[in-house]
Formats: structure tokens, sequence, C-alpha cells
């Protein structure tokens, strides 16, 4: 398309790829980037926003500067987990630390254009994103919460094949509780722990009582009843 196609011709920019993948947490989004690195073969730069961000003046721009040309050079992909806080939106200056904070969005919105690799945004709060990194987005991913039936495969992959399950362990009903994979995933790891001290398989009570545990700690509401 650039070469052949001539589009080269007509920009000087973006001619790498930019992609958002927008939704809850335990979606699968981190997942879905590893899984598009694995099958490009190609190493992938989780980016870690504590360690970019500084709190003096330039350095996170500089930071910025070495993570895209180290990712440029190598031909990795770059993956910005919870981007809202790195492309939030531009506020309204009223200070020196806001024209500062959007100095730091202005570099990040001119690199993410000139960028010529594949960089992925990950996100949960995608209304919080500042508007022109939306514009600059080549494709916007959203990651809806699972149905019934995929949170039933969910479980019926989520245990380890050397994980003994009761006979009686009602997969149909576990599914029913509005849980995302990773929430599924949380709930069956804890399942495990009290059975393998006790040496028995896990039966339905565990993964009932762990579920109810998830709920409080979503601040979801739960009725002791439904996971009896």
């Amino acid at each position: 398309v650039y070469e052949d196609w001539g589009f080269r011709e007509q920009m000087n920019r973006g001619l790498g790829i930019n992609a958002l993948f927008a939704g809850e947490s335990g979606t699968g989004k981190t997942m879905a980037a590893e899984v598009i690195a694995n099958e490009l073969k190609l190493d992938l730069f989780r980016i870690d926003i504590s360690a970019v961000v500084s709190k003096y003046i330039g350095e996170t721009e500089k930071n910025l500067r070495r993570l895209f040309d180290a990712a440029e050079d190598s031909g990795a992909i770059l993956f910005f987990d919870e981007a809202d806080a790195l492309f939030g939106k531009r506020s309204e200056v009223k200070d020196s630390h806001d024209r500062y904070a959007n100095i730091e969005i202005n570099y990040l919105l001119q690199r993410m254009e000139s960028y010529r690799g594949l960089a992925i945004l990950a996100t949960n709060m995608k209304s919080a994103l500042d508007r022109a990194f939306v514009r600059r987005l080549r494709i916007i991913v959203d990651f809806p919460f699972p149905d019934i039936e995929q949170r039933k495969e969910i479980w019926q992959k989520v245990f380890p094949v050397n994980t003994p399950l009761d006979k009686n362990l009602d997969l149909s009903r576990l599914a029913k509780f509005n849980l995302t994979g990773g929430n599924i995933h949380n709930v069956a790891l804890n399942s495990a722990f009290l059975p393998s001290q006790e040496d028995t398989a896990i039966t339905m009570s565990w993964p009932l009582h762990v579920t109810l545990t998830e709920f409080k700690k979503l601040k979801r509401p739960a009725h002791a009843s439904d996971f009896g």
C-alpha cells in the first residue's frame, strides 16, 4: 500500500499502526497483545508507566524518546497498559504543573504519529483518553464482557489437567455468575489452595465460596443464598 500504491508519497507520518484495546479489567486485553506478539514472533515491550513518568521537567519526554527509539530499532511491539494514565485528556492550564503535563501529552501525540511500528494501548476507561489520541488510532477493538456461553467455556478451560475436580462440579451454574475471564481465573486459583492442603478434590462449595468473596471484592451486590 505504501510503496506500490503510492501512499508513502502523500504522507510522511503515521506509517505505523496504533491500536486501542478497550474493555473492563479481566476481559483479555493484555493476553490479546501477548498472542499478537507471539503470532508475529516479536518482542512485546510492556511499558511500566511509573518508570516512564518523572516529576522532573523534561525527563518524561526523554524516557519516552528512548523507549520509542529502542522499540523502532528492535522492531518490538509497544504495549501501554492502563493507557489512560499516560494518554489522558489535556487540562485547562491553571498553573505551571498543568502546562508541563500538557507538554508531555503533546509530545506523546507527535511521537505516536511518527512511530513506525506497532503500538497497542489498553484501557478500561476509553472516555478518559484525549480526543487527539483517539483520532490518531488506526484501530479500536472493544473487548466485551463475556456472555454466559463464553464464561462456561472459560470455566471448562481454567483448571489445569492435573487439578483434581469433583465429578459434581457444576460449571454451568458457575457460568451464571457475571465474572470476566480474569475474575474466573482468580476464583479457580483460590479455590484450589485449601483442597490441596487437605489432599482432596475441588468440590462445588469451594468455587461458590470464593466467587462470593470475589463479588464482595468487586463491590457487586451478592446474596449469600445464591452461593449456597
